[in-house]
């Protein structure tokens, strides 16, 4: 075990210097002969990818984009699903000293186009299955593969014809790496700056809170569209130099079953919305499958997943808690020197180099334990924090800290005991989690009222089984519309269209009015008071 990964002040050393360089730290300084990925498709068959050659054609990749004038500080948005062309060009971006936006493949047209837009992209890298939803735009698309319909430019030609001569960029540890959209409440998704000097925590999380040693299979099942995938599934991996496997493939329960077993998975990360489904399907698990570890993030794990999980893996899952915002920073940590014993409904302790708490809800003073309040990162006293605030919106930003900048606020609520266990309670804002990917109600409501039968709308999480929530929508309709099947159909086929196949509401109710306050404010809590006392 590294040293450096449970000293707080050598990460940083490492990651947080004005030479930093992301393609050095990522790639060129690991053994080039070391298998960095193995990408697996849906039939099982498998490619190993070592940092050796990750190195020759992210150079080749970054020869290509600096053809396009992409250089330093410029965006690169990537469309596409876990392979050996995502990390290639990811690296590529970074050694080019640019800025990665990541595009979850769910995603239709109006969110590629907010991101787009929102980072000002000058190129955007897509899989050929995703090509058809880019429209119109200015930035210069790459589709993966042999071919390309012009002016798109197909990628694998594209890199044969360069030469590795472009020198790489180092940007430092304030260098932006990724630029990752977060949902709120309301307006749009905010986007958030993820330095290099990030690459600390992530490290550290890998290292320490999922325990990845040298010798583990490792598999994270989390999309890289998303923050989970991206800082634990790539970035962290390839900071501690640890192989990793890619599915280059649809989920499903018996297919994650084949996967753990035929690559003798030793070390498996997932949300919780996996383990339940597969729990589902336990008559598709081998009967020997025993790893070593297993972790979840994304939503509280319930007390009979966790069960499950032992019984059928040989050990229980560990419940860990972060944010887009900052990555994972209070956990049920796995490392040796950090473990402690489970306790009911925890999501653990903080990692070192953070101090969080439980802030009072009426004052910026700790609550006393117990005490429901507001879990809150104490920004001065936490090194390994990266996060200070979000792309042009200093409005977003400042709800975020306190007025004196200590704290920062998550905007989840829940309590400490007398041990120092966290435990969550609930979120004070109305993002939906859902099978671990955080959905914006006011995205999928401005959706909705693009409909000419849709007056207004309020979209809330209701508890799933499978997926911890899922989304429900009350509607209100405009004069002479009428609320029937028909029209539910239509309904969801736009959010999947306009928005992400993954985020239409399930249920959608037809109500006469919605409730608010005096000044207007929509308040969904009360909804889902109204759905809870229903169900009782």
């Amino acid at each position: 075990m590294p040293a450096s990964a449970l000293d707080v002040e050598a990460l940083l050393r490492r990651y947080d210097t004005p030479g930093a360089c992301a393609a050095e730290l990522l790639c060129d300084a690991h053994d080039p002969d070391a298998i960095a990925f193995t990408i697996i498709g849906a039939d099982l068959s498998s490619e190993d990818i070592t940092y050796g050659q990750l190195r020759e054609r992210s150079e080749k990749g970054a020869a290509a984009l600096a053809g396009l004038g992409v250089g330093r500080g410029d965006s690169v948005a990537t469309l596409m699903g876990k392979s050996a062309d995502l990390v290639v060009m990811l690296l590529a971006i970074w050694r080019r000293g640019a800025i990665h936006v990541p595009l979850f493949t769910a995603f239709a047209w109006p969110a590629i186009e907010l991101r787009l837009a929102s980072s000002g992209a000058k190129a955007v890298i897509c899989d050929a299955d995703q090509r058809q939803k880019i429209e119109e735009t200015t930035a210069a698309v790459l589709v993966a593969g042999e071919q390309a319909t012009a002016p798109d430019l197909a990628l694998a030609p594209l890199l044969a014809a360069q030469q590795a001569t472009v020198p790489v960029e180092a940007v430092g540890g304030n260098g932006t790496l990724v630029l990752i959209f977060t949902s709120g409440t309301t307006g749009t998704p905010k986007g958030v700056p993820v330095p290099l000097r990030a690459l600390a925590a992530f490290r550290q999380y890998v290292e320490l809170g999922l325990d990845v040693r040298e010798d583990d299979v490792f598999w994270n099942a989390a999309d890289p569209g998303w923050a989970y995938g991206l800082y634990y599934g790539i970035l962290g991996p390839l900071a501690a130099g640890r192989r990793s496997l890619l599915l280059r493939a649809g989920y499903s329960p018996a297919l994650s079953f084949a996967v753990l077993e035929r690559f003798n998975v030793t070390n498996f990360a997932a949300a919780p919305t996996v383990y339940r489904t597969m729990r589902s399907k336990a008559e598709a698990a081998p009967g020997h499958l025993r790893l070593r570890r297993a972790s979840s993030a994304g939503e509280p794990l319930t007390p009979e997943v966790i069960t499950w999980a032992e019984q059928t893996f040989g050990v229980p899952v560990r419940d860990h808690y972060g944010q887009t915002e900052h990555g994972m920073m209070i956990i049920n940590a796995w490392h040796d020197d950090l473990r402690k014993e489970l306790r009911a409904g925890s999501m653990g302790h903080p990692l070192p180099g953070w101090t969080c708490t439980i802030l009072k809800d009426s004052s910026d003073e700790p609550a006393a334990p117990e005490e429901m309040g507001r879990v809150a990162v104490d920004a001065t006293a936490s090194p390994l924090m990266w996060f200070t605030g979000y792309q042009d919106a200093p409005e977003k930003t400042a709800e975020r800290f306190s007025a004196d900048g200590r704290w920062y606020i998550t905007g989840d609520a829940g309590k400490v005991d007398g041990d120092g266990y966290f435990f969550f309670s609930s979120r004070d804002d109305d993002v939906i989690i859902m099978a671990g990917y955080r959905i914006g109600p006011f995205d999928v409501e401005s959706v909705l009222s693009m409909h000419p039968s849709v007056q207004e709308s309020a979209v809330i999480g209701a508890p799933d089984e499978l997926r911890g929530e899922v989304l429900e929508a009350y509607v209100v309709l405009a004069d002479g519309a009428s609320g029937n099947d028909a029209l539910v159909a239509e309904l969801q086929d736009l959010v999947k269209t306009q928005l992400a196949a993954h985020a239409f509401p399930r249920r959608i109710h037809f109500v006469d009015v919605l409730p608010k306050t005096p000044s207007g404010k929509l308040q969904r809590y009360v909804l889902r008071q109204r759905r809870a006392a229903r169900l009782d």
